[in-house]
C-alpha cells in the first residue's frame, strides 16, 4: 500500500505530464487521491462508464467511452471528434453551436427535451434558420446509464468554426 507523501508526489508529477490529455490528467489524480481511503475507488469509475458510438461527417464509426454525469461534448472531445479549441466547452451563452451533433430516433426519447437557450442556439446556427429534430448541442446532453449504445451523428465543422 502506497503511502500518502508518495501518493502526493505521484499526484504532483502526473500534471506535468505534457501527452496525457486534460481529462486522463484527472481521473488518474482522482484515482490516486481516493485509492489510500478506499480499495475500491477504481471500480467507482468503471461503474460510471457509458459506452457510445460515433459516426464522423466522413461515415466511420467510433466507439467512444464517456462517464455519467460528464457531457457528450466531452467523451465527443476526449475521443478527438470535436476539436476543444473551437469553442467554449458548455457555456451555452457563449456557444455558436460548433458541439451540435445529431442523435439517431430511437435515442431521442430517452433524452429529457431541449430547453428554450439550446433551441435558440440550434435555430440560430441553422443555414436554413430550421430546427432539425435530431440536432442536439453535446454540451447540453448530460450522459447517463440509460444512453449506454446511443449512436450519434457528429457532422463536418462548418467553414467558419474551424479554427
Amino acid at each position: 500500500m502506497a503511502t500518502s507523501s508518495t501518493l502526493n508526489r505521484l499526484s504532483s508529477q502526473i500534471h506535468r505530464l505534457p501527452s496525457l490529455s486534460p481529462f486522463t490528467k484527472s481521473l488518474l489524480s482522482r484515482s490516486s487521491a481516493t485509492s489510500s481511503s478506499t480499495p475500491t475507488a477504481s471500480a467507482k469509475v468503471s461503474d460510471r462508464i457509458v459506452k457510445l458510438s460515433a459516426i464522423d461527417f466522413q461515415g466511420k464509426k467510433h466507439e467512444i467511452v464517456g462517464l455519467s454525469g460528464h457531457t457528450l461534448l466531452k467523451a465527443l472531445t476526449n475521443s478527438g471528434l470535436i476539436d476543444p479549441a473551437s469553442h467554449r466547452l458548455e457555456d451555452i451563452d457563449a456557444c455558436s453551436a460548433e458541439c451540435e451533433v445529431n442523435i439517431a430516433q430511437e435515442w431521442l426519447d430517452r433524452l429529457p427535451p431541449r430547453s428554450y437557450d439550446e433551441e435558440y442556439v440550434l435555430k440560430r446556427n441553422s443555414r436554413a434558420r430550421v430546427l432539425n429534430m435530431h440536432s442536439r448541442l453535446g454540451c447540453q446532453v448530460i450522459l447517463t446509464h440509460d444512453l449506454q449504445g446511443m449512436v450519434v451523428a457528429v457532422p463536418e465543422a462548418k467553414p467558419w468554426d474551424t479554427p
